[in-house]
């Protein structure tokens, strides 16, 4: 058996997690001067050269705005951010997803699924319901990794037969994060509710049934949205 080495962060890595947690905590208020980076780096006990690296990663993030002459400001990531921004909010209390969050990525979810789903079911071949339907086979008896695993290669699957060049891209983006909700929702209900939900997706696919394929998205990620099936974390 192969071992991986165990790394410890460096200073700038807990540099910017300590900021990005008082930005998405609320402790540094969207439009909040930050001290300058001498003195950050007094306060903080490292070095200029941490406090300018970190600052310039948060900028990347979108999370802060460097105005020369002005100073350091928190921005708006909502207005700035971009896929580094995501996975830092993923990342966020251990990646614990965020009720907001978890609402945010299921109704991209339902607009993306109801795009490529039309695609696939005009243009779907045998061999792409054979791959379908082997991930969904793996579903039906596998424990929980094995079911999300399953589920999310689905997913793709549909993704990549669309011919849709950007949606599979998107997906792969938020990877971690489906398998991160997919599991906590096998958790509490089980993965025979996930397996199900693919297996009558997959039907409506071979049937090519695409007013039942649409409805029923709607309805299984609307169960998880507002319905009997949600996975939001107690405040």
């Amino acid at each position: 058996m192969e071992f991986q080495k165990i790394s410890s962060p460096s200073l700038k890595e807990l540099f910017v997690e300590q900021l990005e947690d008082m930005i998405l905590s609320g402790k540094l208020k969207i439009g909040e001067r930050l001290p300058p980076e001498r003195q950050l780096a007094e306060q903080m006990q490292v070095s200029r050269a941490v406090v300018n690296g970190g600052l310039s990663q948060l900028e990347k993030c979108g999370f802060i705005t460097v105005k020369p002459r002005s100073g350091t400001f928190v921005a708006d990531y909502r207005k700035n951010g971009n896929i580094d921004t995501l996975v830092a909010i993923m990342k966020y209390r251990g990646g614990k997803i965020r009720n907001e969050e978890i609402r945010s990525i299921l109704e991209v979810r339902l607009a993306l699924d109801t795009l490529i789903t039309k695609q696939i079911i005009e243009t779907a071949t045998n061999e792409t319901i054979e791959k379908l339907s082997h991930q969904v086979e793996i579903m039906k008896d596998g424990s929980i990794s094995e079911t999300v695993e399953a589920a999310y290669a689905f997913q793709h699957e549909i993704a990549l037969a669309s011919n849709n060049t950007l949606v599979p891209l998107i997906f792969q983006s938020f990877r971690s994060t489906i398998i991160a909700m997919w599991e906590r929702f096998c958790t509490i209900y089980g993965t025979e509710v996930l397996y199900s939900n693919n297996k009558k997706l997959l039907e409506y696919i071979k049937n090519r049934d695409t007013d039942g394929a649409l409805k029923w998205l709607e309805h299984s990620i609307n169960e998880c949205l507002d319905g009997s099936m949600q996975i939001y974390y107690e405040h």
